[in-house]
């Protein structure tokens, strides 16, 4: 299958051996990747600080750059939940209908990397080695706006050598949120505290989830208080092999 990876601003710019992992991964799968270079942001910013009108242009433009393609894969919850959730009613807001129903059916062939592989690919073991102690944290919108359930944990339980380990308090934010770290610095600092906590209490070397925005917010914490503790993309463990 050839499939286009939609890389996202933030691996682009800070983490980009994220998009490195993710193109590694599904090359040892078989499968072509395809990376479109006029890709750019895809408006969530935008549109989560109110700017809705401003965010049209980008989404018509991602949808003229990926709608050639029949799969696309994102190493992010938040920005694949921007394309199914807003990119249509963006359009529609902006009067263009006809942009809507092509949103729509690009986003219908969006996919995070673990919907990609579990429901697309029908694969759980990747063939992936990482001998280390691992919890992971589901960020909120692969959770709660995707639903991907417990595709990454059944992924991550069929990796040679590692220790899954359960991470206590899962479901709630690490605090991030995006501009909310920066609107509401205390609550996300303290939303960060508890998550660290609970990290900590694992007694894992790393802690991993798919969205490198939440792992950058929880990484800063764990390296301001020098526990030893790293992160590691979903992608990168995935990607590792022996």
């Amino acid at each position: 299958m050839k499939i286009a990876l939609f890389v996202t601003c933030l691996s682009d710019a800070l983490f980009p051996e994220v998009g490195k992992a993710v193109v590694r991964l599904l090359e040892r799968l078989g499968h072509e990747v395809a990376f479109p270079a006029e890709q750019t942001c895809c408006g969530q910013m935008h549109v989560n600080t109110g700017y809705r009108r401003e965010a049209l242009g980008l989404v018509r433009h991602h949808v003229e750059t990926f709608e050639p393609y029949d799969a696309i894969v994102a190493p992010s919850g938040s920005c694949v939940g921007s394309v199914r959730h807003q990119h249509a009613d963006v359009a529609r807001a902006g009067g263009d209908g006809a942009l809507a129903a092509r949103a729509e059916a690009v986003a219908a062939r969006t996919y995070e990397l673990s919907e990609l592989l579990v429901d697309v690919l029908h694969v759980e073991d990747v063939g992936a080695y990482y001998p280390h102690r691992v919890t992971y944290h589901p960020t909120c919108h692969s959770l709660r706006m995707l639903h991907v359930g417990d595709r990454p944990l059944r992924l991550l339980r069929n990796v040679r050598g590692m220790t899954l380990l359960e991470l206590p308090g899962a479901d709630q934010c690490c605090g991030f949120g995006g501009t909310f770290a920066v609107k509401n610095a205390d609550t996300s600092t303290a939303m960060l505290a508890d998550k660290m906590s609970h990290v900590l209490s694992t007694g894992a070397e790393a802690v991993s989830a798919g969205d490198s925005s939440c792992l950058m917010h929880i990484g800063g914490g764990l390296s301001r208080l020098r526990t030893g503790t790293r992160t590691v993309h979903l992608a990168e463990i995935l990607a590792s092999v022996e």
